[in-house]
Parts: structure tokens; C-alpha cells; sequence
């Protein structure tokens, strides 16, 4: 076992990036994708389990340019999408510390979208995420960090860049294919443009945590 005491701040941050499955920096170029095994049980039991039609695939091509909305036009910087049980998760700009859970079938009325979520462009967002990043450095709560977790933080605010429009929206519009895959469907789905992460778990319980730089790759090498 590593004692840290013995440790520098320099090998502190990359012991923290390291251990991490996604870092406070997300994922680096050598972990462009990560696969986690879940249950064998359910591995073993995939092929026998018949993929259950969900309001949210009923609905799907009215939904997801909703799910485009939400990202790209208000609030949201983080999506959860619950195929099996009709849950939508989303977390706001304008609340960051609160997660929201939604019956999927709601968001196709636009009046429930725009009681619930404010209008902002994309760059307005990004700009406001920024502020929040630099009030945070520079607020009291940082002070309560170690040395090596304050570096982490002002290197990830230095260098951050959200994911990109044309990426959100790429990727959004794979995910009716990866559900209505024969054997390995898609069960649940989320996003999160300040971590340019996209998380995939499917049927089998196992999970893929891909950057969006490398979902292309993930696409050919997985689907057909």
C-alpha cells in the first residue's frame, strides 16, 4: 500500500488522475474509452430477456430532438436517460448541486418544457460555466483542498472546453440505433457536456465510458 506522506503534490495529482475511472479531468487520450463488466448473471441471461418497448421508445422521435433542446437551448449540462422505466435526469446550470428526475413522456409537451426549463445559448452557458469555475478557485471552499487537488482543479480550468454542438447532437442521434440492437441493446444512456463523457450501459450490465473524441470509433467498432 502507497503511504502518502511520502508522496510530492506532483505524484499526489497523478496518483488522484489515475484512480479515478473519470478524473476531475475527465478522461485522458490514453483512456479514450473504459469498460466496466457488471453482473454476470445478467451477461448470461441477455439473449434469453426480450427488450421491453418503453414509453420512451414509443416516443422516441419526438423525444429526442427534446433531449437536443434541453442540452443545446436551456440549462441542462447533464442528461440521464432511463430506457427501461421512462426516467429522464437532468441537472441545470442554474442549479448545479440539484439533480431533477422527469417522466420521459412529459417532455413531449412543450408547455412542461417551458415550465421547467429556462431558455440560454450554448455559448451563454459555456460562458457562465466558466464564471462558476473561476469563483470557485478563487472562493473559500478551495482553501479546504490539499495542494494537489487545488492543481487539479486550476489545470482543468485552464484547459476546459465543453463538448461541441455537432458533438451532442452526433450523439443523440445514435441512440435509437444502439436500442434497437438484436442482442446487446442500449438500457440506459447519459451525457454530460462538461465532461465531454458519455456513459453507455446496455442489457448484458455491462457499461462503456467513452470520451465523445473517440465515439465514432465506438460506434464503428461496435455497431453495424
Amino acid at each position: 500500500m502507497t503511504n502518502d506522506i511520502h508522496l510530492d503534490n506532483v505524484d499526489l495529482e497523478q496518483l488522484v488522475l489515475q484512480e479515478n475511472i473519470v478524473s476531475a479531468v475527465g478522461l485522458d487520450s490514453a483512456q479514450l474509452q473504459i469498460g466496466i463488466k457488471g453482473d454476470p448473471s445478467l451477461r448470461e441471461t441477455a439473449m434469453d430477456r426480450c427488450r421491453y418497448e418503453s414509453d420512451i421508445d414509443r416516443l422516441f422521435n419526438h423525444i429526442e430532438p427534446v433531449f437536443e433542446d434541453l442540452l443545446l437551448k436551456r440549462g441542462i449540462f447533464r442528461l440521464f436517460i432511463g430506457f427501461n422505466n421512462n426516467e429522464v435526469r437532468t441537472s441545470s446550470i442554474f442549479d448545479p448541486l440539484r439533480e431533477e428526475i422527469h417522466d420521459a413522456s412529459a417532455l413531449i409537451s412543450d408547455d412542461y418544457i417551458n415550465r421547467h426549463f429556462a431558455l440560454i445559448p450554448y455559448e451563454e452557458k459555456t460562458r457562465i460555466m466558466r464564471q462558476l469555475y473561476k469563483a470557485l478557485l478563487k472562493s473559500d471552499l478551495y482553501h479546504y483542498l490539499p495542494e494537489h487537488l487545488q492543481n487539479i482543479a486550476k489545470k482543468r480550468h485552464k484547459k476546459w472546453q465543453p463538448m461541441s454542438e455537432s458533438e451532442v447532437c452526433k450523439v443523440l442521434n445514435s441512440l435509437k440505433l444502439m436500442r434497437n440492437l438484436p442482442e446487446y441493446y442500449l438500457r440506459n444512456f447519459s451525457i454530460s457536456t462538461v465532461q465531454s463523457v458519455v456513459r453507455l450501459q446496455f442489457n448484458c450490465d455491462g457499461t462503456q465510458i467513452i470520451h465523445v473524441s473517440d465515439f465514432d470509433t465506438f460506434i464503428q467498432e461496435n455497431l453495424p
